[in-house]
């Protein structure tokens, strides 16, 4: 379909030259003055119709503010002139590379980090235990609910007795570790503001050695009830001390923020366990969050530091993840895991079933990947007696 602008005031036959409307304020007649030597001039000055008000003019005309046009339709595409403009390729094209990483996709073939020449880190110290860690990262979809859950189960697998503190009030953790929010009555909610035992609150989970301190959508408004509550940022920390020598590790799942209940998890734990997506957006808020780790080091506990920071969503095909991964190693040799998480569909799919990946699909490369990062954060440490 094609717009045609035109006259509506012009009658058919004859030919009206364009006319030059002059409009003064406090005028109620609208004057024209066509030019000098026209066949036009001679004519009576016609009133210009008021073209604003669409509705005055006949159906099937098209009005875009002052100009209206007919619409004509075209029963054949253009054809061009030139036919080598015809032949001519588009200017997008799919190669043969992209299909082949449609196809990957579909497959979920992504090149194992093994594969690609990583610098090995640091060799890491035995840290004693109990160790309490925070995932923190005020950036979403890093995949810290992810790593919580199998770290955690990849912990538990190698005997030690883990606890997985929910903090992030959507509840992921809770519902990836298979916990029904109907099956509890106390969550973190009632340890946060109605100072709650944390050991009431703490629930098993399918796999053994693993539990879960669930949470429910109530955290939502912990972020402003904990604003005038005294020593609101170390509740958590008062609660984890009753129950820390029954557990070898407790892993704290912090929601994407920097609020107060981030604060809560960080003043209560030792280390900060970070995952980084291997892409650019993921390196931005890194900074940050380092100085915020540091304002709570300096102010409320004195023993944190970031000790554990975790590559994952890796995608072996795309420069970008290993200039990613190269940077992140070359800022922090000594952090940074030599185990890799890829980026895979059964790692996705492993939540909507309530369970972590080591259970759902054992023999995946998110399985191997998540036991050998278990082996490096454990390093060996010697499991307590109890």
């Amino acid at each position: 379909m094609i717009f045609k602008r035109r006259d509506r005031d012009a009658e058919d036959g004859e030919q009206t030259e364009p006319q030059a409307v002059v409009a003064e304020e406090g005028d109620s007649v609208t004057t024209s003055a066509p030019e000098m030597g026209s066949p036009s001039a001679s004519r009576p000055e016609r009133p210009v119709r008021d073209r604003s008000d669409k509705f005055s003019w006949g159906e099937g005309d098209i009005v875009i503010g002052t100009n209206v046009y007919d619409a004509v339709t075209t029963d054949a595409t253009p054809v061009p002139e030139d036919d080598d403009e015809a032949d001519e390729e588009p200017l997008l094209t799919q190669s043969d590379d992209d299909l082949d990483d449609e196809e990957d996709d579909e497959t979920d073939e992504v090149e194992t980090p093994t594969d690609v020449d990583t610098p090995v880190a640091g060799e890491k110290p035995v840290r004693p235990l109990p160790r309490v860690l925070a995932v923190a990262n005020q950036k979403g979809g890093v995949g810290k609910t992810t790593t919580t859950i199998n770290l955690s189960a990849g912990l538990a697998e190698l005997g030690y007795r883990v606890l997985v503190i929910d903090l992030d009030p959507q509840g992921n953790a809770t519902t990836g570790l298979g916990i029904d929010a109907r099956n509890f009555e106390l969550s973190m909610y009632d340890v946060l503001m109605r100072d709650a035992d944390l050991a009431d609150v703490i629930e098993p989970t399918s796999t053994k050695n693993l539990f879960v301190a669930p949470a429910t959508i109530d955290l939502a408004g912990v972020e402003i009830e904990l604003v005038p509550a005294f020593s609101r940022e170390q509740k958590l920390k008062r609660a984890v001390d009753q129950i820390i020598e029954d557990f070898d590790f407790i892993m704290i799942d912090c929601p994407p923020s920097l609020g107060l209940i981030t604060i809560n998890g960080l003043a209560a734990a030792t280390e900060v366990l970070v995952p980084i997506q291997c892409e650019y957006y993921a390196l931005e808020g890194l900074g940050q969050l380092l100085r915020n780790v540091k304002l709570v080091a300096s102010n409320l506990n004195p023993a944190l530091e970031v000790t554990t920071i975790v590559l994952t969503m890796y995608d072996g095909r795309t420069k970008l993840a290993a200039d990613v991964a190269s940077e992140v190693r070359n800022h922090f040799p000594n952090e940074v895991c030599a185990s890799v998480i890829p980026r895979t569909v059964r790692l996705s799919e492993a939540p909507s079933f309530g369970q972590p990946i080591t259970s759902f699909d054992p023999s995946s490369r998110g399985a191997r990947a998540y036991r050998n990062l278990a082996r490096e954060v454990s390093n060996g440490a010697t499991k307590r007696t109890r």
